[in-house]
């Protein structure tokens, strides 16, 4: 049955921001199906509806992005999928009941709509700054490997991805200029205090678990109402109560963009475009995104992490995505996917590898928002600093 018009509008004030686009189609077209309280759609439905076909493997399969040859592609009982050939990871796991899978009714909203259509977000690729954030500092070395520390390949990579997007003609703020600290919500101001900017946050990965563990992933907030990608079990109540992000649909449309291209430009596994409730994404009123780029505890990729040439071609990937989410609203299409780009590369150079950005002092704008006393030096500092998410930073007004 057609869902009512009383009833979306219900759910866009629930779902909010994202949902608009969906509740702009004719009604008809979504058949929902209502499971204990949540609402579905079937795989059949969403591919019909987008005009791409769909594949669900059983459940427990790992879908191999190498062999993707469907545009959706989701797993039985999992959250994982594979959108345009990038691994994606839904809110909530795919079911089946009846002979059909479903997908929750909040997923095709906020993860399938801004990763198919990035082009059709509102307000999308509006950017007149782009704030670097390289993540850690100072005190806080952020993970460490053999060849040298995540806040150090980070800035380096953020100052190699500074004169490339000059160039192209946006403004560029540093969260930090140098090798200091500088406070999580402090880099969030300074994406909130910026011109029609969007927020980048640079870092590198490790791992107890997993020595062998390698590949890219990039993170935008999680949705009011759902759970992180590496959350367990959490109950319905406890999501409730945590926030949204009228940027959400925004910010995932840009790790699209980035991601496809970091994906397409460097043959690294891709780990997918995921959810995190990270202080520095909570706190920030603009798009914004966290890339996680390779493993610092894996022998061959943190070789590869250390290598300046390689960081370049990182920075390199990262400012064509940013332009390519730019052109959305002028190119009026979706974005270069994976495939494009390899396709591309096999007939033409890559991007340029960035040379070394000036290193100068902290930017007048991160001065003026905190003063030259809060960026501490490693002496000042008495306990490092972790990775701060929603449960371990305060919350700013």
């Amino acid at each position: 049955m057609p869902l009512p018009v009383k009833r979306w509008s219900v759910l866009a004030f629930v779902i909010s921001f994202a949902i608009a686009s969906i509740n702009a189609l004719a009604a008809g077209e979504w058949q929902i199906i209502k499971i204990n309280g949540h609402d579905y759609l079937t795989v059949d439905n969403i591919s019909k509806f987008y005009g791409l076909p769909a594949e669900v493997v059983p459940s427990g399969a790992k879908i191999q992005s190498e062999t993707a040859d469907h545009p959706l592609e989701f797993v039985g009982g999992s959250r994982e999928a594979m959108i345009n050939g990038a691994r994606s990871w839904l809110c909530f796991p795919v079911i089946e009941q009846g002979g059909k899978f479903l997908v929750s009714r909040t997923d095709v909203a906020k993860t399938i709509e801004p990763l198919v259509r990035p082009h059709r977000v509102p307000n999308v690729g509006k950017v007149q700054t782009v704030v670097l954030d390289a993540g850690h500092g100072g005190h806080d070395k952020g993970q460490v490997s053999r060849y040298g520390c995540e806040k150090d390949f980070a800035l380096d990579v953020a100052r190699k991805l500074r004169p490339i997007l000059q160039a192209k003609g946006m403004r560029v703020i540093m969260t930090r200029e140098g090798d200091y600290f500088v406070p999580l919500e402090v880099r969030a101001q300074i994406a909130n205090r910026a011109r029609d900017a969007i927020f980048v946050s640079i870092h590198f990965n490790a791992t107890n678990d997993d020595p062998n563990a390698t590949g890219f992933e990039i993170f935008s907030f999680t949705p009011r109402g759902a759970p992180s990608t590496s959350d367990g079990n959490v109950t319905a109540s406890s999501l409730n109560m945590q926030p949204g992000s009228s940027m959400d649909a925004q910010s995932l449309a840009l790790s699209a963009c980035i991601y496809h291209s970091v994906l397409g430009h460097i043959p690294e596994y891709d780990r997918g475009i995921k959810r995190a409730r990270f202080a520095v994404l909570r706190l920030t009123k603009v798009p914004a995104v966290l890339i996680e780029g390779g493993f610092l505890t894996e022998r061959g990729e943190s070789k590869l992490i250390a290598s300046k040439d390689w960081r370049g071609k990182l920075a390199g990937a990262i400012s064509v995505g940013i332009e390519n989410y730019r052109a959305l609203p002028l190119n009026k299409q979706p974005p270069m996917i994976v495939a494009d780009y390899r396709r591309q590369m096999k007939s033409a150079p890559a991007e340029p590898i960035a040379q070394e950005g000036g290193v100068k002092e902290a930017d007048a704008s991160l001065l003026e928002l905190v003063g030259r006393s809060a960026l501490l030096s490693p002496q000042q500092a008495s306990t490092p600093a972790k990775r701060s998410s929603l449960d371990s930073a305060p919350i700013v007004p």
